[in-house]
């Protein structure tokens, strides 16, 4: 049985930070400045990037608020935030991405459709939460768990945020069971956003967080959790989010061959600097971030200030005076990084960053080769041009 809900009033919009770009206004998306999102290693919440589907709920009524954990297993139950908060409390420190970050430039290239993103799709936050791992062994599914006695295979996770992509029903999303049971996978229902209670746009009361996988997983307002048998079948694991080749269109395009995307791959970017920049002579500084999906950490960032025919290596960090090492526990495994390099420009300049991850995975030189109709995951080089003038930055 759905959990009873709190009254939902669309009507009211929470409200927001002036230096936010509003990329759509109904339903609401926008992202930071470059130089906002850089501000801090831990976004705060008011220049985190909103990513919505449809209009915001407001749930009121925390006390009645529950969720539903039901499908594939032994007992069903009904959850309230009071048996929530009763389960050990962890915090993890994880980077959300928008599959469709950078999907502005992919579209310079060739028409792609979706909400048009600069680089700013993306933010890193402290969540607090209960493990998805904990809350599952309520219902009897142990931890490490790849298949239920009943055969589930899958988390499905409802919202109460209503989408027309949907016909009108929720928003869904799943994860694998394995991946669901694995309490080192991370996998939290969140009820905490950088040591707050999170607000309306961030999925206030109750969210999910899958860290080191694309944001649209990452379920909002949650309303239900459902084992299933088959990974689940709305509109944004089937119909969407999926990576085609460049020469699939939507003549031709067949999503049934395509996995859903999950991990996001290796992706960084320029923030210190526009795409057009003019700088004062001498020496600047490009900053930028670079983060990868699945837990890789960033073994190197190179920035070149000739286009990419020489390079030299940016320093890395996530917290300063704290050396980053990429796969040391004392680094924040799901958590992007932060890079530095300093250059003197000559009169004209085209700077050029790229990362590489643990794996050495490295991004790809051009947007063609990965150009793709829905405009996703654009991790090519980023680029951006400067010259020398009399203008300040």
């Amino acid at each position: 049985m759905p959990g009873i809900k709190g009254p939902s009033d669309y009507s009211r919009e929470p409200p927001r930070h002036p230096c936010l770009k509003i990329n759509a206004k109904e339903p609401f998306n926008a992202e930071p400045t470059r130089s906002a999102l850089i501000s801090s290693y831990v976004t705060p919440v008011d220049f985190f990037y909103k990513r919505n589907h449809g209009p915001i709920p407001v749930m009121d009524d925390i006390e009645r608020y529950s969720i539903s954990l039901c499908g594939l297993v032994e007992n069903s139950q009904e959850l309230f935030m009071k048996d929530i908060w009763k389960l050990p409390k962890y915090t993890v420190t994880a980077t959300l991405q928008c599959a469709g970050n950078r999907r502005t430039a992919m579209s310079k290239s060739r028409t792609v459709r979706g909400v048009g993103w600069d680089i700013a799709a993306i933010g890193n936050a402290v969540w607090g939460g209960a493990k998805l791992a904990d809350v599952l062994r309520l219902v009897g599914i142990p931890y490490l768990t790849s298949i239920t006695q009943s055969g589930g295979k899958h988390v499905e996770f409802v919202s109460i945020d209503k989408c027309k992509e949907e016909k009108g029903g929720p928003y869904k999303a799943s994860i694998p069971l394995s991946q669901a049971t694995n309490p080192e996978a991370d996998v939290l229902l969140a009820y905490e956003m950088n040591g707050e209670p999170l607000n309306r746009d961030h999925g206030y009361p109750l969210r999910v967080v899958v860290p080191g996988v694309i944001g649209a997983r990452s379920v909002k307002w949650l309303d239900s959790i459902n084992i299933i048998a088959e990974e689940c079948q709305g509109f944004f694991m089937q119909k969407d989010y999926k990576m085609f080749p460049p020469t699939v269109n939507w003549d031709n395009i067949n999503w049934s061959t395509r996995r859903a995307q999950m991990d996001f791959p290796v992706q960084s970017a320029i923030c210190s600097l526009e795409d057009v920049s003019v700088v004062k002579h001498g020496k600047i500084t490009i900053k930028g971030y670079a983060v990868s999906g699945g837990g890789r950490g960033i073994e190197r960032v190179d920035v070149s200030i000739d286009g990419g025919k020489t390079w030299v290596e940016a320093t890395r960090y996530q917290r300063s005076g704290i050396p980053y090492i990429a796969d040391d526990s004392s680094s924040d495994r799901w958590a992007w990084v932060f890079f530095e390099a300093e250059a003197n420009i000559p009169q004209s300049a085209e700077i050029v960053a790229k990362a590489v991850d643990i794996a050495a995975n490295v991004q790809p030189e051009s947007i063609d080769s990965i150009w793709n109709l829905r405009g996703i995951l654009n991790t090519s080089w980023h680029r951006v041009q400067v010259r020398v003038g009399q203008a300040n930055l």
